[in-house]
């Protein structure tokens, strides 16, 4: 069973510069939203991170508010965080889909994004994986945030002669994947 085995887990990366996150959830369960938050928060500070926090209606909401904001403000990576309990009919299905179908977009768009959307068959689960004493999935997401930002400032200069177009009298078809050791 998963609960019982061990997982590798990243160290936290280290910033040379400050980091600002957001986190965006949908505190449709409150008491569940609330452990999610605080084991973000937990992990942002461990990093030195800055962090802002919105609240949105739903786990389709977040999305949205995390691409406006990347339009719009200021923020290094975003942090998502809500719950889905499956139900008795197929929207659980379109809101798990279609919220995590459209934080990937945004990922691979440039956005750095932990996903902590947790879709779940009942409430114990929810509680379980939102606990920061015990799975910490709020923590999680905010160091999967956290790790896509220092590899977005490690590759952030690393543009010139990638792909198609020759640096001076050069043809590369790739660049180097050596960029900066700190964030």
């Amino acid at each position: 069973m998963a609960a019982h085995e061990s997982h590798y887990t990243l160290d936290l990366p280290s910033f040379d510069k400050p980091v600002k996150l957001l986190i965006v959830v949908a505190p449709y369960y409150k008491d569940i939203a609330d452990n999610m938050i605080a084991g973000a928060k937990a992990m942002a500070a461990k990093a030195g991170a800055e962090v802002d926090l919105v609240e949105v209606p739903g786990a389709l909401e977040i999305p949205t508010a995390i691409g406006m904001a990347g339009r719009m403000a200021n923020y290094d990576g975003f942090v998502a965080l809500g719950c889905v309990i499956r139900g008795e009919t197929t929207h659980y299905d379109t809101v798990c889909n279609d919220s995590s179908r459209a934080i990937t977009m945004l990922g691979l768009q440039g956005y750095c994004i932990g996903n902590g959307i947790l879709t779940v068959e009942n409430r114990h689960q929810a509680e379980v994986r939102a606990d920061p004493a015990d799975q910490d999935k709020g923590g999680g997401a905010a160091a999967a945030a956290l790790h896509l930002v220092a590899l977005s400032r490690k590759w952030a200069g690393l543009t010139r002669g990638i792909g198609f177009k020759p640096e001076a009298e050069s043809f590369r078809i790739a660049g180097d994947t050596e960029g900066p050791t700190t964030a």
